[in-house]
């Protein structure tokens, strides 16, 4: 199974999320496209968090150095990200993708994270509660669907907000994955926890 995981706006617990079912399934993880933060990287956070001796982390297809949107970065950095020379990791394990940003982040002049799906991959929405959350989850998904994808399940990211959660699950149909609450601190530990809570719902996509 490959799980692309893309969120509603960026830092909405996207890398969380991806440890989580990196955990749960003891699968392989690979970013595509990084940007900023590479002594830090997402790559590394996952490395970090996660507790199974399975797991394998691929390298980025591009690292860039700036905090910005990739195609941004890519331009200070003086190049400029071709999608052929993005090319998935060849395994036999699980494979969780992990997207940056929102799915309509620019990648350079005509692509976008969206264009990064491949037809086979489950996609997981990961949604954060704020106001303004339900719009733009809403938004992600129908861009998903009208791109001929289905949106395989969707995470919560916050404290449970049930007038948020319901209207979303009611109006999509999606499958609830689970919730990832406000917590104080993400080790292997809490990591684990919820890995064992989303395991058969994750299997269940």
């Amino acid at each position: 199974m490959k799980i692309f995981v893309t969120g509603i706006s960026t830092d909405v617990g996207k890398t969380i999320a991806s440890s989580i079912i990196v955990e749960a399934l003891e699968a392989d993880y690979w970013k595509p496209v990084q940007a900023g933060d590479l002594d830090n990287s997402d790559s590394h956070k996952i490395k970090i968090k996660i507790s199974n001796n399975k797991s394998q982390i691929f390298e980025n297809s591009y690292k860039l150095n700036t905090p910005a949107s990739p195609h941004l970065a890519a331009e200070i950095d003086g190049i400029k990200i071709d999608l052929e020379q993005i090319q998935e990791p060849k395994t036999n394990n699980h494979l969780v993708i992990e997207g940056a940003g929102g799915i309509f982040v620019p990648l350079n002049d005509k692509d976008s994270i969206i264009d990064l799906i491949q037809p086979e991959y489950k996609i997981v929405v990961v949604s954060r509660h704020y106001l303004g959350s339900i719009n733009h989850t809403l938004l992600t998904i129908e861009a998903i669907q009208n791109r001929g994808f289905e949106v395989a399940g969707i995470i919560f990211s916050g404290s449970e907000n049930k007038a948020t959660e319901s209207i979303i699950l009611d109006r999509t149909g999606i499958k609830f994955i689970g919730r990832i609450d406000e917590e104080p601190y993400f080790d292997q530990n809490v990591i684990r926890e919820y890995a064992d809570l989303f395991r058969e719902n994750l299997l269940k996509m």
